[in-house]
């Protein structure tokens, strides 16, 4: 998920062909130029009271990602001890800025952050893969944000093996290992293959095991399906399009159905494991861009989730497969290629009438970095997207990434949402 182990993951730099199109979302659009934050913050004023004064359910979550030690452990090798003290120390974070809901990374890489009878520990507690850390980090994380008062989602990565290509690295056991024909190396990384069931049926019973032994508050997948596309490679599964995508006209609607499959399944398996439990997803912000398809949004992303990952993204907010979706929405208000004024209003769209509510997520981790546009420069830029979201009914909460972003506050951006937005506590949707 954008960033957290790669700088050209998610959001970062997924937008390409930029062209200079006038933005046309009438009322909403134009409370905001492209001319940059000056006469953005000029025409969006800073409310004087929370964007929703009478609203006391909504969505105001944080993204807690472990892999590579992104945002938690702050380093492997920690003591048990440590390892709580900073785990502790971000749900405590969160109480204070009046979040309420910590989206917990469990399964990073085909590994597991509790003690699971598929997948070894993760390295990224004690440095080794399969070692035993000494302590439950996913037990403890639920019941220490219970007693806080906030929701604990966890977070999965269903496909994802390794941040390398080298099985020899994992440890012996490792599914990925015992059946090497479920592997496919691309792009510097190791991936399950999605076209294959067996693998479909493992990673399903790998991620429930998490589910039927802890009250997590939801599962949540992220923007990871079929592999961000790499320049001059291909993602090898002929085999597996040979033997099972004769019913299919094209590769990418075979692939499309395999990822739908593990959608309805997974979300299926939840309701029978532990029922209640929520099924949430955070997708790479474009669907499709319009001129590839008329529904699509008015952005020229060079990435699209249905075309490169995956992913009909759209579908299962209609369907109504999951029960809620956090886009990951990463760009300023007024950004050409992908305007957050344009994608807010496409996704509500998408929204209405579905039982499948709508979060947006926001990059915070953008905030104050050299090379962002002008508009990541100015504090006061998230609280104006909150602002913007608050028009749409449809809009029912956000998602910040990530952890270490809300620790450290860059440039008081958090501060701000929080003071303009977050003045009362709110309960997360149920």
């Amino acid at each position: 998920m954008r960033g957290e182990s790669e700088s050209g993951s998610g959001g970062r730099s997924r937008v390409t062909g930029v062209s200079r199109r006038a933005l046309t979302l009438g009322a909403v659009t134009a409370l905001v130029a492209a001319q940059g934050a000056q006469s953005a913050q000029a025409q969006v004023p800073r409310p004087a009271h929370p964007a929703h004064p009478t609203r006391r359910t909504e969505m105001r979550g944080v993204w807690l990602a472990t892999v590579a030690n992104r945002d938690w452990p702050s380093r492997p090798g920690l003591s048990p001890d440590e390892q709580r003290a900073e785990l502790t120390a971000h749900l405590d974070r969160a109480v204070r800025d009046r979040l309420n809901t910590v989206i917990f990374q469990v399964r990073p890489t085909a590994d597991a952050l509790w003690p699971s009878p598929y997948e070894p520990w993760s390295e990224y507690l004690t440095g080794t893969q399969g070692a035993d850390p000494g302590w439950n980090p996913l037990a403890t994380a639920v019941r220490e944000a219970h007693a806080r008062g906030l929701e604990l989602h966890a977070w999965f990565n269903p496909y994802r093996v390794a941040n390398h290509t080298d099985p020899a690295r994992l440890v012996p056991w490792h599914p990925a290992r015992t059946h090497p024909d479920w592997t496919v190396a691309y792009g510097g990384k190791l991936y399950y293959n999605p076209g294959l069931p067996e693998v479909r049926r493992f990673v399903r019973r790998a991620m429930l095991d998490a589910v039927r032994r802890y009250p997590v508050d939801a599962v949540h997948f992220d923007d990871y399906f079929y592999p961000y596309p790499v320049a001059g490679q291909t993602f090898d599964d002929d085999a597996a399009y040979a033997a099972h995508g004769a019913d299919f006209p094209t590769r990418a609607d075979w692939r499309r159905a395999n990822i739908d499959k593990l959608i309805r399944e997974m979300a299926a398996g939840i309701r029978r494991v532990r029922p209640g439990t929520r099924f949430g997803i955070s997708p790479f912000g474009v669907w499709r861009n319009a001129a590839t398809d008329p529904r699509g949004s008015e952005t020229t992303a060079g990435v699209q989730t249905y075309d490169d990952l995956g992913a009909d993204t759209r579908k299962w907010v209609r369907e109504g497969w999951i029960d809620y979706i956090v886009p990951q929405v990463y760009w300023n208000i007024g950004f050409a290629a992908a305007d957050y004024a344009k994608l807010v209003d496409w996704w509500a769209r998408q929204a209405d009438g579905s039982r499948t509510r709508l979060y947006i997520g926001e990059a915070l981790y953008k905030v104050g970095v050299a090379g962002q546009p002008p508009a990541w420069q100015d504090p006061a830029e998230l609280s104006r997207h909150l602002t913007l979201a608050a028009r749409y009914p449809q809009v029912r909460g956000h998602v910040f990434f990530a952890a270490q972003d809300v620790a450290r506050d860059p440039l008081g951006a958090m501060a701000r949402v929080v003071a303009d937005h977050y003045r009362q506590p709110a309960r997360p949707p149920r």
